[in-house]
């Protein structure tokens, strides 16, 4: 029985706290909120405990979810490995690379798991599209939603534009070899819109758009390859295939439509889930410390060369 609590119940630690809950192999020790009426409230929701400080919990579980707010990432993820606690840190992992390189070298140090929360990894859609990939040569992603002020203190690449990076990253296992960049404020004082092309070094282009100024929310990853076109919904867990029947194509009737069924799972159970088999067996997760380095690190980039419209 792992013991866990997490640290975090706004928008997204409220529901690792009510998916942990219902966990039957891993007990739910405590959620921990600087808003004591909103710890207070998920506790009783969760069947759990309410807590004001992280540091209460410690020597009362073998791991903590990290879902607050990105500049306190580093210090407190520092701190619970630090006293051999077991991580998963939402993503972004950390403010900078440095912070980074240093929460994978104390995890490494002490034997412990640090995962990081790239959701979008554990999603049906992607996991049952990997074994239909093979040498992309051209990648479209487009990610848009509403404002939310609560993510005022962080740009659209890293709250939204971060999740395709690392799969993009993952799918490929390729450098980039050159990006270029372009968005706008509109809404905060970070950039709210933007457009990045990245070229990588197997020759794969991908252009990538992130939003957080739309009024809808939409989702999409096209990938286009030799013998295919892949069409990924993220948000509606959604697959389809489109492949060539003959050589030359006359007609719609010589292209193939493949729709894969899906289990309707929660990306967020499924990462949970994945976590904690990590911590019973030893295993090193899908998603590593370096995975989330690597996706942050390609995020800072593309700011650092961001041409940003005022």
């Amino acid at each position: 029985m792992i013991k866990i609590g997490v640290i975090g119940v706004g928008h997204l630690g409220q529901h690792h706290a009510r998916i942990l809950s219902q966990i039957p192999s891993c007990e739910l020790v405590g959620v921990v909120d600087a808003d004591k009426k909103r710890a207070e409230k998920i506790a009783k929701d969760s069947k759990t405990g309410a807590y004001a400080q992280a540091e209460e919990l410690f020597g009362k579980v073998d791991a903590l979810i990290l879902a607050i707010p990105t500049p306190l990432h580093y210090t407190l993820g520092k701190k619970c490995l630090e006293n051999g606690i077991h991580c998963l840190i939402e993503k972004p992992l950390s403010q900078s690379v440095e912070e980074a390189e240093a929460l994978i070298s104390i995890a490494k140090n002490k034997n412990l798991v640090l995962q990081v929360g790239h959701v979008e990894r554990f999603n049906p859609a992607i996991i049952a599209a990997q074994q239909y990939i093979h040498d992309p040569k051209f990648i479209e992603v487009n990610r848009l939603g509403s404002y939310d002020p609560r993510v005022s203190h962080i740009g659209v690449v890293l709250d939204l534009m971060i999740h395709d990076l690392d799969i993009v990253l993952f799918l490929l296992q390729s450098e980039v070899q050159s990006l270029e960049a372009f968005g706008a404020k509109v809404l905060s004082d970070h950039e709210d819109i933007v457009k990045c092309r990245l070229r990588f070094k197997n020759g794969c282009i991908v252009d990538l758009s992130a939003s957080r100024i739309s009024l809808e929310q939409y989702r999409k990853i096209r990938i286009f390859q030799s013998d295919a076109y892949l069409s990924i919904d993220y948000a509606r867990k959604d697959l389809k295939i489109y492949k060539r029947k003959t050589p030359i194509v006359k007609s719609f009737n010589d292209i193939a439509i493949l729709r894969p069924s899906l289990k309707n799972e929660e990306s967020l159970k499924l990462e949970l889930e994945h976590f904690l088999d990590c911590l019973r067996h030893g295993k090193k997760p899908l998603v590593s410390g370096e995975h989330g380095r690597d996706a942050l690190e390609l995020g800072l980039e593309i700011l650092e060369q961001l041409q940003l419209h005022k």
